[in-house]
């Protein structure tokens, strides 16, 4: 089976500039690494020294993105607490944009951690994802009200000791 290996045609504008030692940090084999690599092509609409911020190939709606951390780490339960709030940052600046420049009507932030919660690329990301009114995105579940004691019993488990 022949690998292919694609060669993204930057500008030295859009070329994304990852410090080398966050390049040592990267996994060889992750498509999002390979985007901010330069190694793959990707529409990069933001940058910082910690973030890449590009668009999703699948999008949802209009103007979806995903912003990333430079540094290669899986999910949500893996990520440093400065590249967690780089990445926040970065989605709410792009979260303005989309509601100044495209005229969205709200913005819906997810993110996935783990296979059972729909992630499916394993380089912790965040989906910035505007809303406009009549679009067909849906909420994943239908809500309603909970068992009182299952959420009184949910709630024990989850409050610190």
């Amino acid at each position: 089976m022949r690998r292919w290996r694609w060669r993204a045609n930057w500008s030295d504008e859009a070329r994304p500039a990852a410090p080398d030692n966050l390049l040592a940090m990267n996994d060889p084999d992750c498509i999002f690494c390979k985007i901010i690599a330069g190694e793959l092509p990707g529409q990069i609409v933001a940058q910082d020294e910690r973030t890449v911020a590009f668009m999703d190939i699948s999008p949802a709606t209009r103007g979806h993105v995903l912003v990333v951390p430079r540094r290669h780490v899986k999910d949500l339960l893996e990520i440093e607490a400065e590249d967690l709030s780089a990445v926040a940052l970065a989605a709410q600046r792009l979260a303005g944009r989309a509601r100044d420049r495209l005229h969205a009507d709200g913005v819906n932030l997810l993110n996935s951690c783990g296979r059972a919660a729909w992630q499916t690329v394993f380089h912790f990301h965040v989906h910035v994802i505007p809303r406009y009114e009549g679009d067909p995105l849906r909420l994943p579940w239908d809500p309603a009200p909970g068992s009182p004691e299952e959420i009184a019993s949910a709630a024990a488990e989850l409050r610190e000791d």
